[in-house]
């Protein structure tokens, strides 16, 4: 079985996917003991300011580095990277001060690279040249919308809409959230269920396509 790195120790892929669901949780206890410690000062949810970037940086150093690596430049596809996706879009995700630091920090590119896909009909078909196709045209036959209305054409997003920047991330994980939402197993696009009706028009390839063109984007 191939090993990977973890800091000094060698971990299997699936101890780091149990470290990653790990994560996860401490991640939601750290919200729900923030949230709580807030209201008991009199606050709510929905009357906190703008997030303070400083302690973000101290509840990141401490928190969140040893997966989304420094200023949220992971440096493997299983975390995201978290630099620059906007405020709005990480508030939804995360905590007030960790919003505000991360949406500070510059993403670095993940960059895209040469690769073949194999369409529905069998044929292998340039896989930058159909990921671009797919994100600034979509698929008209499939009803496949064009991500630049949402995500811009540089990938950089929306941020007052809450449109996440995806330009520069890693490949593989645009790759995996597509299918996730494909299958419904990502449901956090909301009642208007987006990502989800659009991901479930998309094609294997056109997924792979269009995730690889996205990391070389800035």
């Amino acid at each position: 079985m191939p090993l990977l790195f973890w800091g000094v120790l060698p971990l299997s892929i699936p101890e780091l996917y149990q470290l990653k669901n790990n994560t996860e949780k401490s991640m939601k206890n750290l919200a729900l003991k923030t949230i709580l410690g807030a209201s008991l000062m009199g606050l709510t949810f929905g009357t906190f300011a703008e997030g303070d970037v400083n302690n973000g940086e101290k509840i990141a150093q401490a928190e969140c580095v040893a997966c989304h690596g420094e200023n949220g430049n992971s440096a493997t596809p299983m975390f995201p990277k978290l630099a620059g996706l906007g405020y709005k879009y990480l508030l939804k995700q995360e905590l007030k001060d960790l919003a505000a630091y991360y949406a500070a920090q510059s993403l670095q590119i993940s960059g895209a690279k040469e690769i073949k896909v194999q369409v529905n009909s069998g044929e292998k078909v340039d896989g930058l040249k159909l990921g671009a196709q797919t994100y600034r045209a979509g698929n008209l036959e499939t009803g496949v919308p064009a991500c630049t209305g949402c995500h811009s054409p540089r990938g950089l997003g929306n941020a007052p809409a809450g449109y996440p920047r995806i330009g520069g991330q890693h490949a593989d994980y645009i790759e995996a959230q597509l299918r996730a939402f494909r299958t419904g197993d990502r449901t956090n696009d909301g009642d208007t269920m987006m990502m989800r009706e659009v991901a479930k028009k998309m094609s294997d390839a056109e997924i792979i396509a269009v995730s690889n063109f996205i990391s070389g984007l800035n």
